[in-house]
């Protein structure tokens, strides 16, 4: 073949080769191996166009790693939900959901529809060593207690994570995660709000960090066994809580997410997690966890009885001068947890114990107390559910959920009791659209405060003692789409 014949061969694979950088990679080099043994090319220029190939491809790479963008990831979710009040006291307040109440409730219940999460979440990796994670959510509000997402009026941005795991191995199984997450403590806590079948968390295991959160640096350890388990559960739809080691230990502000820490101690905590899978296929996961260090509540007015007369008052940080209490006051707990992931049938339990700031009304004042409750969930997953032309997953719950204890983060760090009921259903019509419908019965403390201790005649509102318990029938329904 003329010199003239093979350049031109040549310069028409090398053309097609920056024309189509990667889609003609593999082609290329078969073309040029088969001109090659037709004798078209000799063996030291199909090497050299090989060669050139090569290089091509390797300063492509290089340039994809350093383009920030590849490595960037958007998804999010929006929560709606709407509450009827079926029974029950009236006037009352869920403090974890203002969808929740009527006309005689206090004025930050939404008593209609209320967008309760609007969730846009970043995140990629970086190389070998580095993942990272940003989540804002776009339906909280100032004011109100200090769960402050919870009334979701107002409809302004907060951050709930920002964060970055560094592989210590690139397998994976070291990593040091540091910024503000989820604090690993319980399974409930870490599921995330739109794969957590009940609307909200249960208030025994919840009470533990404001809004599951802190700023702090935590190590975690998961053999690749472990993780492989991890992502099958996850694959399979069967309400994981996401992958937060098997062994945690770490250590936190401790006043909670978006909350400046208070004193100069640090929270420490600790958890265990063991998933197995037994011959059956059948998945079970088994878990125990603590933490420990000082709290430092936040008080305010509220309406009190004294000698059967309702007065005002604003409770104290412990006895004392100076208070005992201002630097924080002992917070620490250890907890239980059990799943049998929903196969199709599925029980899910945790309860922890432990002390905890916690208002003494009587005292007038926020000391060292202690708390238990936990909650026992079944759950039945029915695939295959068709209705019209859908093909979804259809999952119907009991849960009762028990708390004797104090809500720590809440304004005066109340005191909580809780003895509640839920029969409710999640239907996942696609991917992209689930809806859940609950059947709520509340036996609880209103953490809401705001009941003035004199009639009100500008609102109509009687007066009312704060912290007193109600007993009262919802109807829940709540609309998620995720993109």
């Amino acid at each position: 073949m003329s010199l003239t014949l093979r350049s031109m061969v040549a310069i028409a694979l090398a053309s097609t080769s920056l024309m189509s950088a990667n889609a003609l990679a593999d082609s290329t080099s078969d073309l040029v191996q088969a001109l090659v043994s037709k004798g078209v090319l000799t063996e030291e220029e199909g090497a050299l166009l090989t060669k050139g190939r090569a290089d091509e491809m390797d300063v492509q790479k290089k340039k994809e790693k350093k383009s920030w963008t590849s490595h960037v990831n958007i998804r999010g979710y929006v929560q709606t939900r709407n509450t009827t009040m079926l029974g029950g006291d009236e006037g009352v307040n869920l403090w974890s959901d203002r969808s929740v109440g009527d006309d005689k409730s206090l004025g930050d219940a939404d008593k209609n529809f209320l967008i309760r999460r609007a969730r846009v979440i970043i995140y990629g990796d970086y190389g070998d060593r580095l993942s990272y994670y940003i989540q804002p959510d776009l339906a909280s509000s100032i004011g109100g207690t200090s769960n402050s997402n919870a009334s979701g009026a107002g409809g302004f941005a907060q951050l709930r994570d920002v964060y970055g795991d560094v592989y210590i191995t690139k397998d994976r199984v070291h990593r040091v995660r540091v910024g503000q997450s989820k604090v690993p403590y319980g399974f409930e806590n870490l599921q995330s709000s739109s794969n957590r079948l009940a609307l909200d968390r249960v208030d025994a295991m919840n009470s533990a960090v404001r809004d599951e959160r802190d700023l702090g640096a935590f190590y975690y350890y998961t053999p690749t066994d472990v993780q492989a388990l991890f992502e099958d559960i996850n694959k399979q739809g069967l309400k994981h809580s996401g992958n937060y080691g098997m062994f945690a230990l770490g250590a936190y502000n401790g006043q909670g997410a978006n909350a400046r820490d208070q004193n100069d101690n640090y929270h420490v905590v600790s958890r265990f997690t063991y998933p197995w899978k037994t011959e059956s296929g059948q998945i079970y996961e088994a878990g125990i966890q603590a933490y420990k260090g000082d709290y430092v509540s936040t008080t305010g007015a509220y309406s009190r009885r004294v000698g059967g007369v309702l007065a005002s008052a604003t409770p104290t940080l412990g006895s004392g001068t100076p208070l005992s209490g201002r630097n924080g006051i002992d917070d620490e707990r250890v907890g239980v947890s059990f799943m049998m992931y929903p196969q199709p049938f599925g029980l899910q339990a945790e309860w922890n114990w432990g002390k905890t700031p916690g208002l003494d009304i009587a005292q007038n004042r926020i000391e060292e107390k202690s708390l238990n409750g936990g909650y026992v969930q079944a759950m039945y997953k029915i695939d295959n559910f068709q209705f019209f032309d859908t093909n979804g997953t259809l999952i119907p719950f009991v849960k009762w959920q028990y708390f004797d204890g104090y809500n720590k983060a809440e304004t005066n760090s109340p005191e909580n009791h809780v003895n509640d009921w839920e029969w409710g259903l999640e239907w996942q019509i696609a991917p992209e659209v689930e809806i859940a419908a609950v059947y709520h019965h509340m036996k609880r403390t209103n953490l809401v405060t705001g009941n003035r201790p004199t009639a009100s005649a500008s609102n109509n509102l009687p007066a009312r003692e704060d912290y007193k318990t109600f007993d009262a029938e919802a109807l829940r329904v709540q609309l998620q789409y995720n993109f």
